[in-house]
């Protein structure tokens, strides 16, 4: 059903967009995920835990130097292979992008540690800055390959401050606010948290597909049709060698583990959707086909590997 969901969300959303003339974005879809997606994880977490992070600190260690190392690298590898600039830089956005709003649906939904998990988004999200530095650097040491042009004409720090408020500091807040003062909303919440989690997952897709520059990806169909395939397969590897890399790296067996494990083979799409949006004068429109797919390719494999082999 949820995978169902998924497609669907996807199908309107851009049948809306090729029937009017797009949505804007608005920052608003951020603060929506992080209430809807990340704050009900939040629950059951205590400030105390935060000390998590000098006892665990291995594992927090091994999960860094995966997503802004080990998976760079092969985002890198596979660019290039691709031999489209804006196909490899998109892949690459996803590569230092980890984890997201969904990914703490699935470390709750597969009993992994969600402090830890919270712990790991917080910072992930914090070195957002580091992540579009390599972007940048990726731009500027690979534009010669390609035999393009990279325009740094983007200022992308700023959302780093605006990610941290949206996603982190409002659902913790808000998080804190119900435990102490709405037991019984939380518990609300909590009961009916798998259907608020699947229409939260629809309207969010819905909303990035419906926005105007995902039309691109339907004048790239008319006049480069052979970029989707390409774009594709080389989404399909990079998830298929980053999923072997996490299931060498990580025991999914231990809670703690689990989470470092699906903050590695998930990536922050909505983030990269974003960013790719705003980066399309640097990098060429062809860098939303890898996003747009990582879409139908992360959330239905995550929803099959949680139910059927965790």
């Amino acid at each position: 059903m949820q995978i169902f969901l998924v497609f669907l969300a996807a199908f309107l959303g851009l049948s809306y967009g090729y029937n009017t003339d797009g949505l804007q974005f608005s920052s608003d879809i951020c603060l929506f995920a992080g209430l809807t997606m990340i704050m009900p994880t939040l629950f059951n977490f205590k400030i105390k835990e935060i000390v998590l992070v000098i006892e665990h600190k291995v594992i927090l260690l091994k999960s860094f130097l995966i997503n802004f190392l080990a998976l760079p690298l092969l985002a890198l590898v596979i660019g290039l292979a691709t031999g489209d600039f804006g196909i490899a830089a998109g892949i690459f956005l996803l590569s230092v992008l980890s984890g997201g709003g969904m990914v703490m649906h699935w470390i709750k939904k597969t009993q992994a540690n969600t402090s830890i998990g919270f712990i790991l988004l917080f910072i992930n999200i914090v070195f957002i800055s580091l992540s579009l530095l390599m972007l940048h650097i990726f731009g500027l040491y690979t534009e010669n390959y390609f035999q393009a042009y990279y325009s740094d004409e983007i200022m992308l720090s700023s959302f780093a401050r605006g990610v941290i408020i949206l996603l982190i500091v409002i659902p913790f807040i808000a998080s804190r606010v119900l435990v102490w003062f709405a037991q019984p909303l939380v518990n609300y919440i909590n009961k009916y948290r798998p259907y608020i989690s699947n229409v939260s997952i629809f309207l969010i897709i819905l909303y990035l597909f419906s926005l105007q520059n995902a039309q691109l990806l339907l004048e790239i169909y008319d006049f480069e049709p052979e970029l989707i395939l390409i774009s594709f397969v080389a989404v399909l590897t990079f998830y298929i060698l980053n999923f072997l890399i996490a299931k060498f790296s990580f025991n999914s067996k231990i809670p703690e583990e689990k989470s470092a494990f699906w903050f590695s083979i998930t990536r922050y799409i909505t983030l990269a959707l974003i960013i790719s949006t705003f980066s399309i004068g640097s990098f060429g429109a062809s860098m939303l086909i890898p996003i747009m797919l990582a879409y139908v390719i992360q959330i239905p494999f995550a929803i099959y590997y949680s139910k059927h082999v965790t």
